[in-house]
């Protein structure tokens, strides 16, 4: 089952052993329609102006103009048209959460892929630059997939972690470690177990 949440932000348990977590806001869901094959076209609130195409899905449903972005989502079995419940999270130990990294732009091969460099000084003329990237005569060209300078960031990653304790109050689920994005970024938690 899968619940559409936005990154608060980092914080820590006020325990004695004292763990880093992450806060997300679970966001308020309407399930429009539920497909044969498990998943559910889902609306939600957005930034998103709004246009014909969405009013009239609006419109076609039967729900509010504040519900003006669309999505397929995963859902339990037995769920229905209406609000999505998001009390399964606190029962839950161990979830996936998929958000888009935060992205850093062009960058060479010492930032995007760790590469070591040569020496600072004494006329090298090798510092950053990522060396020599062919063969020999043979294959007589640059094989597919080599680490070099490019788009660095803005990939969506998922990353799993423990679940700490769920706020149904305020929809706010706080897990263990870190989670991928920026604070504000939004993205998709799926319960593992």
């Amino acid at each position: 089952m899968e619940f559409i949440v936005e990154k608060i932000g980092m914080s820590r348990t006020i325990n004695v052993d004292s763990i880093p977590v992450t806060l997300l806001k679970v966001i308020d869901t309407k399930v429009c329609e539920v497909r044969e094959d498990g998943k559910a076209l889902v609306a939600y609130n957005s930034s998103k102006k709004l246009n014909k195409s969405i009013e009239g899905q609006q419109s076609k449903f039967g729900i509010t103009k504040e519900f003006n972005k669309f999505m397929t989502i995963e859902v339990a079995a037995g769920v229905e048209a209406g609000d999505l419940d998001a009390g399964a999270l606190a029962e839950a130990n161990v979830v996936k959460t998929s958000l888009t990294t935060k992205g850093k732009g062009f960058q060479g091969v010492i930032k995007r892929h760790g590469f070591a460099g040569g020496p600072g000084g004494h006329g090298s003329r090798f510092h950053r630059a990522p060396g020599s990237i062919g063969n020999c005569e043979w294959p007589g060209r640059v094989k597919p997939g080599q680490k070099m300078p490019g788009q660095h960031g803005n990939t969506k990653t998922t990353v799993k972690n423990e679940v700490v304790s769920f706020d149904a109050e305020n929809g706010i689920l706080v897990l263990k470690g870190s989670v991928p994005g920026h604070n504000g970024a939004r993205g998709l938690v799926r319960i593992v177990k």
